[in-house]
């Protein structure tokens, strides 16, 4: 059964890699974006989850040699697109309360990249008191903590508690579940990303939580699968690849398989796909982006869990550097 998800979830994630790096270029920034606050983080969106898919491929290292080289030239491109950081560093200069610069300079760092200047002023600005106390949704808080954690700067107690931060949350309060809606579902996901740093620390949920997403991931998959919200069922599979005992339904990636487009792309609903290149990318991307790094943790937890030896986590108790990651 295994075997059949980690083919399956390997296929639909190369598709959608594929398509991505076909049409990577049309989320490029826009003429004259800079770093005013006219230019929204809405500008970078595109950008920044390009980024983010890229860095998770080439951390898990699953994707194969084609996989990884559209990784990396992915990734190379953000980080052009971002002046090499100094775009980031500019605006989180002029706009040190704003969190875009920090958490699309996280997905570039676990990447490989690193800005001394951002760093240095990241250190700064990360330990202030008004920064820390900005009035943020709790997943969002858990977005802010896990990217300061990526960029190296969590010491000194910058992040707050993590038990804080997760009981914040919906998820946190393990709720009635039948309760649970279309923007609270997008919450619910996000808080285990967060928490979980996408994968790499499933140890990170409290064991409460990890039993109540076992319990229900796979009836709330099933309730947006038959509503054809493809967005948001991929990314519950990505929450089910961050549990401790990671939840893969190989029926689950045959919908998605079957659902995808020849040419990788992946629909987000049911609506009707636009014919506009320009139109399909922008409405169309994030859906891709999902679908990759669904794709990619699922094969990467599959053989975690077929090894005999597998490794702590990068970052656990018994590996608090990080060394036993995969390249």
């Amino acid at each position: 059964m295994t075997a059949s998800a980690a083919t399956t979830a390997h296929q639909v994630s190369a598709k959608a890699l594929g398509w991505l790096h076909e049409h990577h270029h049309r989320g490029a920034l826009p003429k004259g974006a800079g770093t005013d606050v006219s230019d929204p983080p809405g500008a970078y969106k595109a950008l920044g989850e390009l980024a983010l898919a890229s860095s998770l491929v080439l951390r898990e290292s699953v994707s194969g040699a084609n996989g990884l080289r559209l990784a990396r030239d992915m990734i190379d491109h953000a980080w052009g697109q971002f002046g090499e950081g100094d775009l980031l560093y500019a605006r989180l200069l002029r706009y040190p309360l704003m969190t875009d610069s920090l958490e699309t300079y996280a997905h570039l760092a676990r990447g490989g990249y690193r800005h001394e200047p951002m760093q240095q002023l990241l250190g700064h600005v990360t330990g202030l008191r008004s920064v820390r106390s900005v009035e943020h949704q709790p997943n969002r808080a858990l977005a802010v903590a896990n990217a300061t954690r990526v960029t190296g700067l969590d010491s000194g107690g910058r992040t707050g508690s993590w038990e804080e931060l997760i009981r914040a949350t919906w998820l946190g309060n393990t709720p009635e579940p039948w309760l649970i809606d279309w923007i609270t579902g997008y919450n619910m996901t996000h808080t285990v990303f967060h928490v979980t740093d996408w994968g790499r620390l499933p140890q990170g949920l409290p064991d409460d939580i990890g039993d109540y997403l076992a319990a229900w991931l796979p009836a709330w998959i099933d309730i947006w699968a038959e509503v054809g919200e493809w967005d948001l069922v991929g990314e519950l599979m990505i929450v089910g690849s961050c549990l401790k005992e990671p939840y893969l339904d190989p029926g689950a990636w045959e919908l998605m398989a079957g659902i995808q487009h020849e040419d990788g792309l992946v629909p987000r609903d049911t609506a009707e796909v636009c014919a506009d290149l320009d139109t399909r990318f922008s409405d169309q991307q994030h859906t891709a982006v999902v679908a990759a790094i669904a794709g990619t943790l699922a094969v990467s937890r599959i053989l975690d869990r077929d090894s005999p030896a597998s490794p702590e986590p990068p970052g656990s108790p018994d590996d608090p550097d990080g060394t036993s990651a995969r390249p």
